[in-house]
Order: structure tokens, then sequence, then C-alpha cells
């Protein structure tokens, strides 16, 4: 008895060795993340390259690896695409694809524009058809959303449709009148700073103006 209880107690004295399953999504989860950051940290150092078309081709990989890496099999996870993604990534691809074949820096330029623009069709479309996006991802949380939430979430889905015009339009601009060096830094990484802030902004507002006003409506 002493030997097998020294045992038990050596072996739960041992770390517990993580599972298959949880050291793929940890896997799947890093691939994500680094394929999220591979597109402002290629735009950012774009303007090191003279030749277009190999940026071009990044463009391409990373866009379509974004949409399977992580999910399971390529079949499974383009099956998943709605109509509305399926015009994003044509649009995007489409312009990718050009940038190789013309080798145009301009059309390089003009495809953070395009990015937006495509972000703009998600976004809006949802306001649409409904459930907002940002409601989907919401609900991802917390699936039994009260009704303010709901009219929160598709106010901040208009803010975001708004920010994604303004950002397009002006990464247009600096495609056609900035040097290189300056385009590739707003639209590698001013751009996604801007994102930071009205995203911190957003939180800040829910949790001391959306949420207070919910729970006072309630306890009325």
């Amino acid at each position: 008895m002493p030997s097998v209880r020294s045992r038990m107690q050596a072996a739960a004295s041992q770390p517990a060795e993580a599972s298959p399953s949880t050291e793929r999504h940890w896997a799947k989860t890093v691939v994500q993340v680094l394929l999220k950051l591979a597109y402002p940290a290629l735009i950012l150092c774009a303007w090191r390259w003279d030749t277009p078309r190999y940026v071009g081709c990044m463009l391409f990989a990373i866009l379509w690896l974004q949409r399977w890496a992580g999910s399971g099999p390529v079949a499974t996870s383009l099956r998943r695409l709605s109509t509305i993604d399926w015009t994003v990534v044509g649009l995007l691809s489409c312009a990718s694809a050009a940038i190789v074949f013309t080798n145009s820096e301009l059309l390089l330029r003009l495809y953070p524009s395009l990015v937006n623009l495509g972000l703009l069709i998600a976004f809006g479309a949802t306001l649409v058809r409904g459930p907002s996006m940002i409601e989907k991802f919401a609900r991802l949380g917390n699936p039994n959303l009260p009704a303010g939430a709901v009219r929160h979430t598709w106010r901040v889905t208009q803010v975001w449709c708004v920010f994604f015009a303004l950002n397009g339009a002006f990464s247009a601009y600096t495609a056609l009148y900035w040097s290189r060096a300056s385009w590739s830094l707003y639209n590698g990484a001013i751009a996604y700073g801007l994102i930071g802030v009205l995203l911190v902004a957003e939180v800040i507002w829910r949790y001391l103006v959306v949420l207070p006003r919910a729970a006072r409506s309630e306890a009325a």
C-alpha cells in the first residue's frame, strides 16, 4: 500500500499533459493570429520591394490561407463562405491577381482601400438583412442578448461602416499622392492603430454608458 500511495502522489504531483485536441486548438489559434498579422506586416514592408507582383502573390496567398487555416479541410471551410464572403474574396482575389499580372505599383497601393471596401460590404450587408455583424460577434459570448444590447450592436456596426468608408477613401488618397514609405506606414500601421482606438472606445462606452443604462432599465 505505501508503494501504491507513493506512486499515486508522484503522479498527482506531475503536471497533466495537454490533450491532443488542446494542442491542436492552440496551434490553430497561433496560425490564425499569425495570418491576421501577416497582412499589415506585408503592407508595412511592401515599399522596400521594387517588384509589386511578388507582393501580389503573397497577398493572394494570405487571403486564401485566412479563409481556411485552422478551420479544417479546405472544402469544408469554403462551404462556410456566404454569398457576401464570396463577393469580398472574389474582389480581393481579382485585385491581387491583377497586381501579379500587371506588376502595377498603383494597383498595389490601391489594395488596402479595396480591403476597406470589402469590409464595408461585409458589415453593411448585415445592416440590410440582419443580424448586424457586431451582434453576430456578441452572440458568440452571449446568445441571449437583450433588446437594448441588440440596438447597441446595430449602432456599433453602423460606426464601423462609416470608419471603413472614411478609411478606404483616405487610403486611396495615400495611394495616389503619398510616397511609398508614407503609404505603407499609414496602411500597415497607423490604420490599424485607429482600429485599436475605435475598439477601445467602444468597450469604454459599453461599460460606462450602455450596460449601466440597461441595468437601470431592468431595475425600473
